[in-house]
């Protein structure tokens, strides 16, 4: 490797805190996840220990109140430790991800008696979450979802399927939308259950192009009972507070595939900066530079656009369209680069000896997740143009 080839992300941070919290996380990918990423990930394996020290180490609530074992962290530096565990392997940085979206209900919605209960053993106690909206056949349509919660004094009864969950079969707890009333999006409440509420199970893992290490599954839920104590706000609120999940959600998906991308631009400047072809390296070769030039830029732009919209948030200020603008624009991107980093490779790229190829798997999904990019321009359009007239 040459002086030219792969260096650290050079990071605009707002607190030494934030610095040293960079530097703990760089430390913890160099020694607990690099060196073991392309194995487990060939041999589908999730790295269970690996998220119970995040849990010790605080990484898993790093955005949740510290009164409740929090770390108080603004959302911009959240989204960076979430680009760097991406860029070492994806299964972790999206595991991160969904696990704060699991957590986004309770920690803003849930009363404070919820929360004092809950939160501390979801944020530091070695628990992992899982988020449940999607089902078979309510995607982007979430408010057509028909997973039932039916009441009877204190108690809920829950009836329907979850799919694509994340974690499923494999979480300590779920956070459920499910329908209470016949309003489209107001007829939905949220409740958090526990792994091993009898009639709760999950089906054999989905078979996947990538992130073979993340579980994905259906989460069957057959007469699970849930006291009311355990629905998350009011009755009726858990649309509203399902798109708010999203909305951070999409930030977090954000900065997972400028993670993603980033290393594979990475391993692309390492093997251009070495590989020689007619007695000098390729990365010599104008064609190649200028590949290398978009990538990087493609890069910047996308951090940049990740960090304005957490900034919006960290400020209290609206920012669902620029939510949106980054999950569609870093998610093309990663795509986009990853597919180019292969290409760069040659055929070594489209071998299993190098990591790229794992890359352009990965990526694939993040266009898809938290809502695919074509609802992202719905959702974009919308801001600008107003609701369609049809």
């Amino acid at each position: 490797m040459t002086d030219h080839g792969p260096q650290p992300v050079e990071r605009e941070l707002p607190t030494e805190e934030a610095r040293d919290l960079i530097s703990l996380v760089r430390e913890l990918i160099e020694r607990e996840i690099k060196p073991r990423a392309a194995e487990e990930e060939a041999a589908g394996r999730f790295p269970r220990e690996l998220f119970t020290l995040l849990s010790q180490s605080g990484l898993l609530g790093l955005v949740q109140p510290e009164e409740f074992g929090g770390g108080d962290q603004p959302y911009e530096v959240y989204l960076q430790v979430l680009e760097e565990l991406a860029a070492a392997r994806l299964t972790v940085g999206l595991g991160v991800s969904v696990h704060t979206l699991a957590c986004h209900a309770l920690a803003r919605y849930g009363s404070k008696e919820q929360r004092a209960e809950h939160l501390p053993a979801m944020l530091g106690g070695g628990l992992l979450g899982a988020y449940c909206l999607s089902e078979p056949s309510s995607g982007s349509d979430a408010a057509g979802l028909t997973t039932r919660a039916t009441r009877d004094g204190d108690t809920w009864t829950l009836e329907g399927t979850k799919a694509w969950i994340t974690h499923g079969g494999i979480a300590d707890f779920y956070t459920v939308l499910a329908r209470t009333g016949p309003e489209r999006t107001r007829g939905i409440s949220a409740f958090l259950v526990p792994a091993g509420t009898p009639g709760l199970s999950a089906a054999a893992p989905e078979h996947k192009m990538g992130m073979a290490g993340s579980p994905t599954a259906q989460i069957h839920l057959d007469g699970v009972r849930v006291p009311d104590a355990r629905r998350i706000g009011e009755e009726g609120q858990g649309f509203a507070i399902a798109l708010s999940a999203l909305d951070a959600g999409r930030l977090g998906i954000a900065a997972c595939a400028v993670g993603v991308a980033q290393a594979a631009l990475d391993e692309a400047l390492a093997y251009t900066a070495q590989r020689r072809q007619f007695g000098r390296p390729i990365a010599d070769f104008q064609g190649l530079r200028f590949m290398l030039a978009d990538m990087a830029t493609q890069i910047e732009a996308g951090r940049a656009l990740y960090l304005a919209a957490a900034r919006l948030r960290d400020a209290g200020r609206p920012f669902s369209k620029q939510a949106a603008m980054a999950k569609l624009f870093c998610t093309d991107a990663a795509m986009r680069i990853t597919t180019d980093a292969v290409q760069l490779l040659g055929g070594y790229g489209y071998t299993m000896d190098f990591p790229v190829e794992r890359y352009m798997r990965e990526a694939k999904v993040l266009q898809i997740v938290e809502g695919t990019n074509q609802i992202q321009r719905v959702v974009i359009a919308r801001a600008l143009a107003g609701p369609e007239t049809g």
